[in-house]
């Protein structure tokens, strides 16, 4: 906070170079000032999703190992020893523990431990602790996370195709258990997900943010959305004060971001900026409009993504995700959607719907009726308006279900489009080839 004029102080920095632009991001923000060197630290990155199969675009999905072995080497600076790098990155088997072990490793998070000494976790391999959010309601939170002394948030800077955009807030969801992870995504139209990821920031420890704009990127959260080499860091010790600015960087007013509307509410803090100073560059100059929603059609009673529309695809309705559908569900929408793309043969469905996430209600007249999901599942079991239902009651569903329902409704999905699912990120590595402002080396630890 300014001593002067009693302002939140967010930086914004131009990357570039190694340790250099950070240092200059924290010290703008004063961020670290009043750190002691016996706190007990937690690094938060952002790996949103990992592959052991195939190489994969991490550019503006993946925080930079760059821009976290700088900021370790800027606490043990400050004489800071007990440092933990900890995430929860989303698997699809709960007893997956080698995913992210291998996720450290590519991202040279094990030399991070030789060199500086940190720890590494995996959330789901530690203690949760159950925490009161206000309201009557309770989260499970990383015990590590929860109960260090200063939290150090370093998210990528990028759009999200259900929250507008995922920053330091929302990066946070990482430190859940699966089941409140699931629960945030509540079909309650009032505490949804916006409202319930508001709430964080009145129960987490002290903190940090560091918004990694190196690259940033559009429709995210993951590979498929539009990568941009930007070159940005945003730096506040307020958490709530760097995702506004974060938000305007990426073209949004904080009051377009929902969750932000609800954070700055239970914070009582204005929405236009006016407490916060900017020190650094300035918004305008670094500014740039990235979208975050995939484009939809609504029309003739047939909703589908637009690319499906032009193809031409008609006879069946996939409704465009809302933000009760979880990650879990909604890391399969890709490829069904693209198993729905190569299935077409030109000839109409027979009039199908599909519904997804836990609040979605049939359409009357339709003639049979996906549920894809145990929770949408459990939402309409009883519902009249369906004449014929094809029920997936998994949580997640899992591949031989998918197949089951649609060849059911008489759609040949390609079984190859599930067991290649954690091959195909790799396909759109080919769109950055041979680009050199894509370098992987930023997200090596030499």
């Amino acid at each position: 906070m300014n001593s002067i004029s009693n302002k939140k102080t967010v930086s914004i920095v131009r990357y570039k170079r190694p340790l250099e632009s950070v240092r200059k991001a924290v010290e703008l923000s004063h961020g670290l000032d009043h750190l002691h060197s016996d706190a007990k630290v937690f690094i938060k990155p952002n790996i949103v999703f990992w592959s052991r199969s195939v190489p994969f675009p991490k550019w503006g999905v993946i925080t930079t190992s760059r821009v976290v072995e700088d900021m370790v080497v800027l606490l043990k600076e400050r004489g800071i020893d007990d440092i933990v790098i900890g995430e929860g990155a989303v698997v699809f088997d709960p007893k997956d523990k080698e995913t992210l072990a291998h996720a450290f490793e590519g991202l040279g998070y094990n030399i991070l431990k030789e060199r500086y000494g940190v720890k590494t976790i995996n959330v789901f391999e530690r203690p949760f602790e159950k925490v009161d959010i206000g309201e009557g309601m309770y989260l499970n939170f990383n015990a590590d996370m929860f109960n260090s002394d200063f939290l150090v948030d370093i998210p990528v800077l990028k759009t999200h195709a259900q929250t507008v955009v995922t920053l330091g807030i929302k990066n946070m969801k990482g430190t859940l258990d699966i089941n409140s992870r699931k629960k945030c995504h509540s079909a309650d139209p009032e505490k949804n997900l916006n409202y319930m990821i508001a709430r964080f920031p009145k129960v987490l420890p002290p903190s940090f943010s560091i918004l990694d704009g190196i690259y940033t990127s559009e429709r995210g959260p993951g590979f498929d959305g539009k990568i941009r080499r930007s070159n940005i860091l945003v730096a506040s010790p307020d958490m709530l004060s760097a995702d506004m600015v974060g938000a305007k960087v990426l073209g949004h007013d904080a009051s377009e971001v929902p969750h932000l509307v609800n954070a700055a509410r239970n914070l009582k803090r204005p929405l236009d900026l006016s407490d916060i100073e900017i020190q650094g560059e300035r918004i305008e100059d670094v500014a740039s409009r990235h979208v975050h929603e995939f484009p939809y059609s609504e029309d003739d009673d047939i909703s589908l993504p637009l690319p499906l529309k032009r193809m031409g695809i008609k006879g069946i309705s996939y409704r465009k995700y809302d933000l009760t559908m979880c990650t879990y569900c909604s890391f399969l929408n890709g490829p069904i959607l693209m198993g729905i793309a190569m299935a077409w043969k030109g000839e109409p469905w027979d009039d199908i719907e599909v519904l997804t996430g836990k609040a979605m209600k049939p359409t009357p007249g339709k003639k049979k009726t996906i549920l894809l999901g145990k929770c949408i599942y459990q939402a309409n079991k009883d519902n009249p308006d369906i004449k014929e239902m094809i029920a997936v009651k998994g949580c997640p569903p899992s591949m031989k279900q998918i197949l089951k329902a649609f060849n059911q409704a008489g759609i040949e999905l390609s079984p190859a489009v599930f067991e290649n699912m954690d091959k195909a990120p790799g396909f759109y590595m080919k769109k950055y080839e041979g680009k050199p402002e894509f370098d992987e080396g930023l997200f090596k630890i030499e």
